[in-house]
């Protein structure tokens, strides 16, 4: 295939894509919280399911939470003076942490009605994310020394049994967020100079992921395909949304990419202005941007309801993260975007296609650099 060839069926495959994208429609839910006036969605599995943490009455404490529908189930903190849930897996099982003391946490595994903490290296501990087969990663220290700043990545292979410390960079400082049904595991692990990269773990071996020419970079999420999503900086030191497929780094422009699911589909956040602050929820197709709020419908819309992060992503297209409505005083809420109308299955297609062309087109680029 040709230069000019290739440039058209890239065009083509994503100008299909975005166009399918806009016609996507969704149906906006209130998460709600626990009582109090806070919520956040960390993640949501195949069968709708959403977790991560809501505020009691008086705002007083937060505790882990699993929504079905719009129905808020408190995890309870087994104890402790606090708990968040950050994973969910197919069968329902969540693992997140719950706080003992403001220097110590203990990583959890709720399992329908049983909550059981789970082993550390000996000292603080907390669970990320969660697979098909049960295997959980997250983070642990040796110790609860506050001042102590070394951490590593690690992967519970049975939650009954001592957590296994992944390798390391050369730094001290790591911690795996996620992991594939392959057993793949990503997250962030500090170099002897003390900047953070990306990193894959395939079985305990750490591959430095890289950045976009910047200083540092940091993975959020990896999908069935290997494909993963997350933060990076460039060589002017601006903090782009980053695809690494394969052996390729695809800069998905400014903001930072969150989840990804099966079909390449990328959520997270963008800032629709120079403020630093304002965030809103994004939709990547592939390295199309979207704003999610651009597809609210009228009536959401004028609710007052802003979309600011989105935290993940379902293979049906589902989408959970977080919104303010400063009509209603809402500072944060979880929500959930269900689809109403779904793409034709062409869509998905086209999308890995394009995924796959523009990682080729920056392999020849790469090719003729060096």
């Amino acid at each position: 295939m040709n230069k000019l060839n290739l440039k058209f069926a890239v065009a083509l495959a994503f100008s299909g894509i975005a166009l399918s994208a806009n016609a996507v429609s969704y149906t906006f839910a209130d998460l709600g919280t626990l009582g109090g006036s806070i919520s956040t969605a960390s993640a949501i599995n195949a069968s709708g399911q959403v977790v991560g943490y809501a505020y009691l009455t008086g705002d007083l404490t937060k505790h882990a939470t699993l929504w079905n529908g719009t129905i808020a189930t408190d995890l309870g903190a087994l104890g402790g003076i606090e708990s968040e849930a950050k994973g969910i897996n197919e069968s329902g099982q969540v693992v997140g942490f719950v706080r003992i003391s403001n220097s110590e946490t203990h990583a959890t595994l709720w399992n329908g009605g049983t909550t059981t903490t789970l082993y550390a290296l000996g000292g603080t501990s907390s669970a990320l994310a969660i697979n098909t087969s049960g295997r959980v990663v997250g983070n642990s220290k040796k110790t609860n020394n506050p001042y102590d700043d070394s951490g590593y990545a690690v992967r519970w292979d049975d939650t009954d049994a001592a957590p296994y410390a992944l390798d390391t960079l050369g730094g001290h400082a790591d911690s795996a967020v996620a992991i594939n049904a392959s057993g793949q595991v990503v997250g962030t692990s500090t170099l002897s100079d003390y900047t953070y990269h990306a990193t894959l773990w395939n079985g305990s071996s750490a591959t430095d992921l890289g950045t976009l020419g910047g200083s540092w970079s940091r993975a959020s999420a990896i999908n069935a395909h290997g494909q993963i999503v997350g933060i990076a900086t460039t060589s002017n030191d601006e903090q782009h949304a980053t695809l690494w497929n394969g052996n390729t780094v695809i800069d998905l422009g400014a903001g930072e990419a969150r989840a990804i699911n099966t079909f390449g589909q990328i959520v997270g956040i963008t800032r629709p202005t120079s403020n630093l602050i304002e965030t809103h929820a994004t939709l990547w197709n592939g390295t199309t941007a979207i704003d999610l709020n651009s597809l609210l419908d009228a009536s959401t819309v004028a609710a007052g309801w802003v979309l600011t992060d989105a935290n993940g992503i379902n293979d049906n297209g589902w989408i959970v993260g977080n919104a303010t409505n400063n009509s209603l005083g809402i500072f944060r809420h979880a929500f959930l975007l269900s689809v109403t109308t779904v793409p034709e299955p062409e869509t998905y297609a086209m999308l890995m296609m394009g995924l796959g062309l523009v990682g080729f087109m920056a392999r020849i680029r790469s090719n003729k650099l060096a």
